[in-house]
């Protein structure tokens, strides 16, 4: 039968026009014996609402969707292969959206929430404090993963480490080891969250140890795509061209430092002899770098399990909203010297 209306598949299935259409749309107030043989009718005749093809995704009324801001960092791909395993496994479809250093990850995610009638949302990277209010539009469960002001989030579900303290343990290390002159290379000063808090804790440890910051050792990204190693190899150019003294490198992503150490390595510079190089994330090419780079370790994959856990018993309504706060791990490797204080 060509060109099929919605009627004629109403007759045929013997329901109302209504029902045939909230079958279509995945409304979940049809008894499930009438949607499938609705659904079985609409297939066998190859129906396509007149609207647009679109709407008849119908797989996607069993959706999650994955939203990772800052795609240039790689930390996030460890979580994404955990996330998407995750939610296979418990027969969702899996949709992973890239949201642009310059969008709004809310504004993304609620329009993904209309258009694919999700289930779920998790956020991976950004979402900070000033986006606090434009979360509450969202009427499906979400959890904020790896990225958040701790104190802010406190009534929605988040996964996280303390960016900020991991970060000050990291600098307070490196004072530890000797170091006076501790370049950053962070990110722009648009960057309000991962980025603002790990500097944070850069500038509280040395007030801490009552050292004045070196304006001139802290070095911003600039409409850059902050965490790779093209910008900490860039970054670290610049900050050799400004002549500034400085006796070690602290990046704030792996990446980033990776790319601080063929920058000094082509200036002629020894590692850790010179000049000590430090990172942040723990990705598993830090120990296979040489020197081997001293990191703060996120657990990955404790951090995304308890991300789909949680997501999961909030879709089954068996949990609401809680905050889960991580540690991270030093590791120590070649990239900084030896702890001379100890």
């Amino acid at each position: 039968m060509a060109n099929i209306t919605i009627k004629e598949i109403a007759r045929i299935c013997g329901v109302g026009v209504s029902t045939v259409s909230r079958a279509i749309n995945g409304y979940e107030d049809i008894n499930e014996e009438t949607k499938e043989k609705i659904l079985k009718v609409i297939k066998e005749y190859n129906y396509v609402p007149n609207n647009s093809a679109r709407n008849l995704k119908l797989s996607d009324s069993n959706s999650i969707a994955v939203l990772i801001k800052g795609i240039s960092n790689p930390f996030f791909a460890q979580m994404i292969q955990i996330l998407n395993r995750e939610i296979t496994k418990k027969e969702y479809t899996f949709i992973l959206q890239h949201v642009g250093e310059r969008e709004n990850e809310i504004d993304v995610a609620l329009r993904l929430e209309k258009e694919k009638r999700l289930k779920g949302i998790v956020f991976l990277g950004g979402v900070n404090d000033d986006k606090k209010d434009k979360l509450k539009l969202l009427t499906v469960p979400f959890v904020i993963s790896t990225s958040d002001s701790l104190k802010i989030f406190e009534e929605y579900a988040s996964v996280t480490i303390d960016h900020e303290k991991e970060s000050m343990k990291m600098t307070e290390y490196l004072l530890q080891c000797g170091y006076r002159k501790i370049a950053i290379l962070a990110a722009g000063e648009e960057d309000a969250s991962i980025g603002l808090l790990r500097l944070n804790g850069y500038l509280n440890a040395l007030k801490k140890h009552e050292m004045e910051p070196n304006e001139k050792c802290i070095i911003q990204s600039v409409n850059e795509e902050v965490y790779t190693m093209k910008n900490g190899y860039k970054q670290t150019k610049r900050l050799l061209e400004s002549g500034v003294d400085f006796d070690c490198i602290y990046a704030i992503s792996d990446s980033m430092a990776i790319g601080a150490c063929k920058a000094l390595v082509d200036a002629g510079k020894n590692i850790p002899a010179e000049c000590g190089v430090a990172g942040f994330d723990g990705l598993e090419m830090t120990s296979y770098y040489n020197p081997t780079i001293t990191t703060m370790k996120q657990p990955s994959e404790e951090m995304a399990m308890a991300t789909i856990q949680m997501l999961f018993e909030m879709i089954n309504s068996k949990s609401c909203a809680k905050q889960i706060i991580l540690d991270a791990e030093l590791v120590i490797g070649d990239s900084t010297k030896i702890n001379h204080h100890q």
